[in-house]
């Protein structure tokens, strides 16, 4: 499916079809709510099903306990997308750009959400947080998500840098129950900035969240620098600067740099093993959450 304009102008109207299409190829959920949460450890009574016993602490107590737990059944998912002013490239009306590529796979999965009985929250940042939901399952609530996200694709900001550490530390302390945090992020950041951004990550790690991220790109310029040799004048959309310079003259050393910092992203997710999608524009958006999505479904 090709995002059009009229189509991205009903954005839950997309979303359904895009799941509807590959939610028949699914044989189970590809998510799962946390089934059981440690809670506590209690003395052991004649009785009790031996298979709860914590056998290490026997062994450092010779005492018999048992592990209770709390049940979790349902899934908790808040989802995360990055409006700074990168985000918003490429600036051509007959291309979708990556913050709605964001919004429509974000509505997506709402609406998958929805469908599982599941509860969903929306976190929207650039320099700052601007919109942070509850974590609901309420059907007002999933229609007020989609209403956030369809006013979200139609934002064009200029200058609007990102500071993803302290939105995601932020998340981080506002998500008091375990959850799945999917951060929709193009990570145009300096390297020493990245450092911050992933120590947030690891917060939300050390919190017991599940993250995914899905690493958005334009592939054709952001990667290979495809440019006509001839001038061009490049502005940087975070921070307005700008220089002229003729792509070939620098093409090598930018697909070298690039690839460098993509595989430094990578590296650092798979430390703290943080699932990376990496998602490159030119494929639609319901190929690359079937592709995901069918590959949870098989892992599970």
């Amino acid at each position: 499916m090709v995002l059009q304009q009229p189509l991205i102008d009903n954005l839950e109207l997309l979303a359904r079809q895009v799941v509807e299409g590959f939610i028949l190829g699914l044989h189970k959920s590809p998510f799962h709510g946390f089934s059981v949460e440690f809670a506590e450890h209690r003395l052991y009574n004649p009785g009790d099903p031996m298979r709860h016993i914590d056998w290490r602490v026997y062994g450092r107590t010779d005492r018999l306990f048992l592990k209770r737990f709390e049940e979790e059944t349902n899934l908790r998912c808040c989802l995360v997308i990055d409006t700074s002013s990168s985000m918003q490239f490429p600036r051509d009306t007959k291309k979708v750009n990556k913050l709605q590529f964001s919004c429509v796979a974000a509505a997506s999965l709402v609406q998958l959400l929805k469908r599982q009985l599941d509860a969903a929250s929306l976190a929207l940042f650039d320099e700052k947080v601007n919109y942070l939901s509850d974590c609901r399952s309420a059907n007002s609530h999933f229609r007020m998500l989609m209403n956030e996200l369809q006013r979200t694709m139609d934002i064009t900001t200029d200058n609007k840098v990102t500071n993803a550490a302290k939105a995601l530390h932020l998340i981080a302390e506002q998500m008091h129950k375990r959850s799945l945090i999917v951060i929709f992020s193009d990570m145009m950041d300096d390297a020493e900035n990245l450092e911050d951004v992933f120590a947030a990550m690891q917060h939300l790690r050390y919190n017991k969240h599940e993250v995914i991220l899905f690493h958005i790109v334009d592939g054709a310029q952001e990667l290979d620098f495809e440019f006509e040799n001839r001038p061009y004048e490049f502005v940087d959309m975070e921070t307005g600067d700008r220089v002229k310079l003729q792509p070939q003259q620098i093409k090598d050393q930018y697909i070298t740099k690039m690839r460098n910092f993509q595989e430094m992203i990578e590296n650092r997710c798979h430390q703290y093993q943080i699932d990376r999608v990496p998602v490159d524009l030119s494929k639609p958006v319901e190929e690359v959450l079937h592709a995901f999505l069918l590959k949870r479904n098989k892992l599970m």
